[in-house]
């Protein structure tokens, strides 16, 4: 049977609503915050989903299919026949089996949010030759696409005796060597979705499996459509692999396609670093991904040892003045004799914006469409110091993203690729629903999609890693002075930072 890949896009969109998610209440101090409030009446509503013991332990618990199927059937697991599996010792995962949101817990605080470790567990809830899976790719390309969508194919068929995978006939065969290409093999879009008439494509189809691959908005779009399925009582198991290139999904460590994001950034650096030091006054500037927040950047940056000056969404900067972009540049180009800038592409939009008078535009997902702040930035630093210092620079600007995404997922994106999608299979063949996959310290978890869309994940300017760049480059931070800053800056934003929760990396 022929299927087009657009009938089931659930295609990116961050103006869909999240779900409510489910929270540890019982030790909270402050006054609530949104999410707080979400969670009250998410437990009135199903309190199920958050279960709270005693030392302040909340399991935050992923939906299950009995739980609006009751008298759903359950089957041995088929891994209690694999060779593979015969000589783990622990095969599978057992229920009291927990992940700890946060690793590191005071003395006499309580032991806080849990969520279920990933894995096969003993019973599942589909027999191998009535699944019918389906796989889906939404939003921006990323490293690592085709080895999740390869895994989780070979996962279904080689571990559970899967055959039948939508997609575009999905087959083991047929993915065989798609890890090897970049992009997606599914082909992707973006834009809004209609719920209703994607689970009706589910039901007419006879889907019961179905993965989503995606970012924020897609992982908004596949709790809908979770929602959905439970409210028709259909037997669908709901997953979804968690995608996005900055790093900026809630709750899991890091997103799949960032290792390799990170390591080809630093080509492009590199490249940057030998052009300027082999021209008098070279100043480089190299635009990476980061629309809000500037991983990618800052790792990078870490990583390279190249950089003079990483910016970043999170850290406002300002240009003229005392302690300002120009005069550091003026310092290093009279040091050095050359710069290099690394710059995320969502830094510095305010000043790009009101220097050019743009409209606030959106693009298909809904997202605010960025001008281009490495062009932006590398002419007025070429106009300050050709103009107003009457000091020639040799400027080289470099834009190296759709290179970055473009390509296949290195090593160790390959096997973090593969355990998600091992992971969303064991989940699904398990029961549960409605669920994403991620390590959380180091282990992989169900968690609720709620919970990783509430927010983005954002470079902290009061973590360790932040105040590990600014010694690694000796950058100012563009945050000492308020006196500077006011005239700059707008005042909620410093606001802002200064009420950031502190953590350590």
């Amino acid at each position: 049977m022929e299927l087009s890949v657009s009938f089931f896009a659930v295609r990116s969109h961050s103006c869909v609503p999240a779900v409510t998610a489910h929270s540890n209440l019982k030790f909270q101090r402050k006054p609530l915050t949104l999410r707080k409030r979400r969670a009250i009446r998410a437990r009135a509503s199903d309190p199920s989903q958050c279960q709270e013991t005693g030392n302040g332990f909340v399991l935050e618990d992923v939906p299950h299919l009995t739980n609006f199927l009751p008298d759903l059937p359950s089957y041995p697991n088929p891994l209690q026949k694999s060779q593979a599996y015969a000589i783990v010792k622990q095969t599978f995962v057992s229920s009291e089996d927990v992940v700890a949101e946060k690793i590191v817990v005071q003395k006499d605080s309580p032991r806080g949010v849990h969520f279920r470790r990933a894995g096969p567990r003993e019973k599942v809830y589909f027999k191998s030759e009535e699944v019918r899976a389906c796989v889906v790719t939404c939003g921006g390309l990323c490293p690592g696409i085709n080895t999740v969508i390869r895994e989780i194919v070979c996962g279904l068929n080689g571990m559970y005796g899967v055959d039948d995978i939508l997609g575009i006939e999905l087959t083991p065969k047929f993915v065989n060597d798609i890890h090897k290409r970049g992009g997606t093999f599914l082909q992707t879009s973006r834009g809004g979705h209609d719920t209703h008439k994607i689970v009706d494509n589910i039901q007419d189809r006879g889907i019961n499996q179905v993965y989503i691959i995606g970012g924020d908005g897609t992982q908004k779009g596949a709790a809908l459509i979770y929602q959905e399925v439970e409210k028709r009582g259909l037997q669908v198991a709901v997953a979804g692999i968690p995608k996005t290139i900055d790093n900026d999904i809630a709750v899991i460590d890091k997103s799949f396609g960032f290792d390799t994001a990170v390591e080809e950034a630093q080509r492009a650096i590199n490249a940057a670093h030998v052009e300027v030091e082999s021209v008098e006054n070279g100043v480089g500037v190299v635009k990476l991904m980061g629309r809000y927040s500037g991983f990618i950047a800052m790792y990078a940056t870490l990583a390279s040892r190249d950089v003079d000056c990483c910016l970043i969404p999170e850290s406002p900067f300002y240009l003229e003045g005392q302690g300002g972009l120009f005069e550091f540049v003026e310092q290093r180009l009279k040091e050095n004799g050359h710069v290099v800038i690394v710059l995320a592409e969502g830094a510095g939009q305010e000043y790009v914006a009101q220097s050019m008078y743009t409209v606030d535009e959106k693009d298909a997902s809904g997202n605010r469409l960025l001008l281009d702040a490495g062009l932006w930035l590398s002419q007025q630093i070429k106009d300050h110091f050709t103009k107003i210092q009457k000091m020639a620079v040799n400027m080289k600007y470099i834009d190296p993203t759709y290179m970055i995404r473009a390509i296949p997922s290195n090593a160790s994106d390959n096997i973090y690729c593969t355990l998600l999608a091992h992971s969303a299979v064991h989940g699904a063949m398990a029961g549960y629903t409605g669920f994403t996959v991620g390590p959380v310290n180091s282990r992989h978890a169900y968690i609720p999609i709620s919970r990783v869309t509430e927010t983005q994940n954002i470079v902290k300017l009061t973590d360790r890693m932040w105040a590990r760049l600014l010694a690694s480059t000796n950058q100012p931070s563009f945050l000492n002075s308020d006196e500077v800053m006011l005239g700059k800056v707008d005042r909620a934003i410093i606001e802002e930072i200064n009420n950031r929760k502190i953590t350590s990396i």
